[in-house]
């Protein structure tokens, strides 16, 4: 216990509390929650690793085209699939489909195909890829697919932009979350068309 302290008159004076009790308290606990961050992306990203690198095969399933129609990741076996998981309010997807959008016209002839696999909100999200489409990129217009959650789910997408490579077989040869520039894009594309 501290003995109490005298002043200049001799008057007792109240004990000092202990400093940086609390400041040592928020330290650890902001240490503590930094680690489970970090941690939690390192799973993420091990699992995410795994996946591309098992040779997954994509599912046989139906996605509803922006330009009327379906079409299913299984019938572009043989060709070697560029697959963004995109959405219109996401600004990084906005910033690098543009350079989707000009690798996929130059590789097509070399067996790439793209798709572009909007995960905005249904049944909403029709009309939010119309408008974004019309005024801002109708070149997109022909790659835009409607992920489900399904399709989702496979692929583990839990931020955006997400970008896969499928072989011609149709299995998982490369992943990345987040935006690429456009000379990173290129190399994983050549890559993959190997």
């Amino acid at each position: 216990m501290t003995e109490p302290q005298t002043g200049d008159a001799g008057q007792q004076q109240p004990p000092q509390p202990p400093r940086h009790g609390w400041s040592k308290v928020l330290l650890v606990v902001t240490g503590l929650l930094g680690l489970a961050g970090l941690s939690y992306l390192g799973v993420s990203e091990a699992l995410r690793a795994r996946l591309a690198s098992d040779g997954t095969v994509a599912p046989v399933m139906k996605l509803q085209k922006y330009d009327n129609g379906t079409m299913s990741l299984a019938d572009l076996q043989g060709k070697v699939v560029m697959l963004d998981f995109w959405a219109t309010w996401c600004a990084p997807c906005q910033a690098e489909m543009p350079s989707l959008i000009k690798l996929a016209k130059e590789y097509e002839d070399k067996g790439l195909v793209f798709v572009a696999a909007s995960r905005d909100e249904m049944p909403d999200a029709p009309l939010f890829v119309q408008e974004f489409v019309q005024s801002r990129m109708p070149e997109l217009a022909p790659y835009v697919v409607f992920a489900p959650d399904e399709l989702a789910a496979v692929f583990q997408v839990t931020a955006l932009p997400t970008l896969y490579f499928l072989d011609r077989k149709g299995q998982v040869v490369d992943a990345q979350r987040g935006m690429l520039s456009e000379a990173a894009l290129r190399q994983r594309i050549e890559r993959a068309l190997k």
